[in-house]
């Protein structure tokens, strides 16, 4: 055995069919959490299932839409879901990165240092409106996200398990706002874009909200180890070779555009996706088939979760936002041209 390059381990000798059966047994609390989010959010189907995705997969979502989409609403009902702590922070120009992760305080009875925990000791974090905050609040965010743990002082302290932060962004204004870098974004696992609700959807909106028995409650069925477990199980879900090499063309597309005969984006994007794409897009594509209550990854998988994991790693150029050329109309090439398996 050649000890330098040992061979790859046997992860496709899986029974299938039992495997299907597990993951359709573990996986009936999905249809737990849809029902109690529906009670209370109307339609936005999309956004409830990106981030139960993002929940199974341990990996943090960015929403970005106009206001008024219940993205704040959605993300606080998803929390009641689950027995665990939850935290908003408010996102403002004034905030210090002590407001997010704690700092010492001085104890005159003791006569000495003790720490005092910020919100972002909680499993799930609510980030609104993440780019109004200045660079150093947003990096120390990011940091949390990456590392799960914060130093305050001299020590270390890990935070809780699930932590899972989830951002939301008003992508309309501008003016006195902090655009994330680029480099920073792609901690997200997810970048989320949402629509405005159909009419028939906004009709029962508005009848919930004026109604005289106000509005309804989400109910917590799940608890933190539960979360855990699944994440687990997640990663169990059968995605054979040939969907990791399709999920590999896709991101070297988007790299080397030349190579899949798309000549005309070399001068459109900057840089394409990281190795972080390409887990990402495998993580995000297993817990999507565990959301559909399937054992294992088929090519539409992959293709349903894309430009999610795609749409903020991708730099356009120059040229390309002269063109008015979005990151969307790009993947949705390299999807059209990429053989599917």
């Amino acid at each position: 055995m050649n000890v330098a390059n040992p061979p790859l381990p046997s992860v496709y000798a899986v029974d299938i069919k039992a495997l299907n059966e597990q993951i359709q047994k573990e996986s009936s609390f999905v249809d737990l959490i849809t029902m109690e989010m529906d009670k209370v959010i109307v339609g936005q189907k999309f956004m409830i299932e990106r981030l139960l995705i993002g929940l199974l997969s341990d990996g943090h979502i960015l929403l970005e839409g106009v206001p008024g989409l219940a993205k704040t609403l959605a993300i606080k009902t998803l929390a009641k879901t689950i027995h665990a702590d939850f935290s908003r922070i408010q996102f403002t120009p004034d905030l210090l990165p002590a407001d997010l992760i704690g700092t010492m305080i001085y104890n005159q009875k003791k006569e000495e240092f003790t720490v005092r925990k910020g919100p972002v000791f909680a499993n799930f974090i609510l980030a609104d409106e993440i780019n109004r905050a200045p660079a150093k609040v947003q990096s120390a965010l990011l940091e949390a996200m990456q590392e799960r743990q914060v130093t305050i002082g001299d020590t270390t302290h890990f935070l809780p398990k699930p932590f899972l932060v989830l951002a939301t962004q008003n992508p309309v204004e501008q003016e006195g706002t902090y655009p994330l870098p680029e480099a920073q974004v792609d901690r997200f696992m997810l970048k989320v874009v949402l629509n405005y609700p159909k009419k028939e959807e906004e009709k029962l909106i508005i009848r919930q909200n004026i109604s005289p028995s106000g509005m309804p409650e989400a109910n917590a069925i799940l608890k933190t180890e539960d979360i855990i477990k699944a994440r687990g199980i997640v990663r169990q879900v059968y995605m054979d070779e040939k969907i990791e090499n399709y999920i590999l063309d896709i991101v070297f597309a988007t790299r080397n555009p030349k190579e899949y005969k798309l000549e005309k984006f070399v001068s459109l994007i900057g840089f394409g996706g990281s190795p972080r794409a390409s887990i990402n897009l495998a993580l995000a594509s297993k817990a999507y088939a565990f959301v559909k209550r399937r054992g294992y990854v088929i090519p539409e998988d992959v293709r349903s979760v894309c430009k999610d994991v795609l749409r903020h790693r991708i730099n356009l150029t120059y040229e390309a936002e002269a063109e008015n050329i979005s990151t969307e109309e790009i993947i949705n090439e390299i999807l059209n041209t990429v053989e599917v398996p």
